[in-house]
């Protein structure tokens, strides 16, 4: 008997690094603000190009007024956000939703302390709560739209599931400027991306869960359910064979900021129409942080006109719902692989008034970076496969997803 108990806390201790969070998909920003008819005033306000901001590091420092090593807004395009988490601060726990975000590497929730409106529909953080509170005073901004979020720093027990990382370092945000944290559904955003994209001072959340061995490995992976009402996973410390086919098919990082990688090709209809000359063209960002795919501004607009899709007046593009089902194949060519997707998987429908409305899931946007110009994979394309994001030997890694039982 005493041996059969030695087994099994020998299993429980093996497997206790791997920690399952459960993903809940909500409707994005962008969704709410059409709905409520304030899209068009929103972006309006906001003429700044999306995906410049957030992806400003690409660029060569000649091209952006920001000291060496610092990122400007890897928020603003959180409006497409869909797929959140809890975890928890202090001691007692506190509760928040947050963005696990591959495109940015800080942690950062509303502070009690907060003056702006955006804080009052969101949890906020009371550090007079917590018995493992450690007050650090120095303050974080992040650029964000027409403005700067700003806080303060400090360190506190963090919980993601049920792994405890102690001495987190995060921002407690006292100012959130801007319509559009009023109305997201998430309180802030655990970033996962390579620790030089950190505006915080210490280690990103991923890194001390490795430096103080509470994963397994130093891998975490994500299934995003795309089916309504069903849930995702991101997964730390392993991946679940229940959810793929293998093989995992590996990409090298390229640059070790954003989870970069470098696509072969983009197809359309069988066809090699974008990056088929230029080996360093097709580098891209693999973002769980935006629904978005994104590409060069000529090659989307290209795209879109394959597509047969119309133009709007918020740089999205339109097309008839009724043709989804003859919309020709969009492929993505990564390390030899070629992943399809089909017309139901990359357009997204949207309701305007009591009317059904069809958009594709691409956005042109020109994003400099050493390798040229980049593409962004955002859940568009990463819903449609499992990805494992591998800091042991940095490394990307798609695989097929299991056939999905009918209900």
């Amino acid at each position: 008997m005493k041996r059969i108990l030695l087994l099994l806390l020998c299993c429980l201790c093996f497997v206790r690094g791997l920690v399952r969070i459960p993903l809940i998909k909500k409707p994005s920003l962008r969704s709410h603000l059409r709905a409520s008819d304030q899209l068009e005033d929103f972006l309006k306000d906001h003429q700044v190009d999306v995906f410049s901001r957030r992806y400003s590091q690409c660029y060569p420092p000649t091209l952006v007024s920001l000291k060496p090593g610092k990122a400007a807004e890897r928020l603003y395009n959180y409006m497409d956000a869909q797929y959140f988490g809890l975890i928890s601060l202090g001691t007692p726990g506190q509760n928040f939703t947050v963005v696990f975000d591959t495109g940015s590497a800080d942690l950062w929730v509303p502070s009690f302390y907060c003056v702006s409106p955006a804080c009052a529909s969101h949890h906020k953080f009371k550090a007079f709560e917590s018995s493992t509170y450690i007050r650090d005073g120095r303050v974080f901004g992040i650029h964000y739209g027409s403005g700067h979020l700003l806080g303060v720093l400090a360190k506190d027990l963090l919980k993601v599931g049920s792994l405890a990382v102690e001495n987190q370092e995060f921002g407690e945000s006292v100012y959130e400027p801007g319509l559009s944290f009023v109305m997201t559904k998430f309180d802030g955003v655990l970033g996962l991306s390579y620790p030089s994209l950190s505006d915080e001072l210490g280690a990103p959340v991923f890194d001390n869960l490795i430096n103080q061995n509470k994963v397994e490995k130093p891998i975490f992976s994500f299934y995003l359910n795309n089916s309504p009402g069903k849930e995702g996973e991101l997964l730390l410390g392993a991946v679940d064979e229940d959810l793929f086919v293998r093989p995992i098919n590996w990409s090298p990082v390229t640059v070790k900021g954003y989870w970069q990688i470098k696509m072969d090709a983009v197809k359309v209809q069988g066809t090699t129409s974008f990056c088929k000359a230029d080996a360093n063209s097709c580098q891209a960002v693999v973002d769980t942080g935006t629904s978005l795919i994104a590409g060069p501004a000529m090659d989307i607009l290209f795209l879109q006109q394959l597509i047969g899709a119309t133009p709007t007046p918020f740089g999205e593009f339109l097309v008839d719902c009724s043709r989804i089902s003859s919309l020709p194949v969009i492929s993505f060519v990564i390390n030899g692989v070629e992943y399809s997707l089909t017309g139901e998987m990359y357009v997204k429908k949207d309701v305007i008034g009591d009317r059904g409305v069809c958009f594709t899931g691409f956005q042109a946007v020109d994003i400099t970076s050493l390798f040229g110009p980049m593409w962004v994979l955002g859940d568009v394309f990463l819903a449609q496969v499992y990805s494992v994001f591998d800091r042991g030997q940095d490394r990307v890694g798609f695989a097929r997803l299991k056939a999905r039982p009918t209900e």
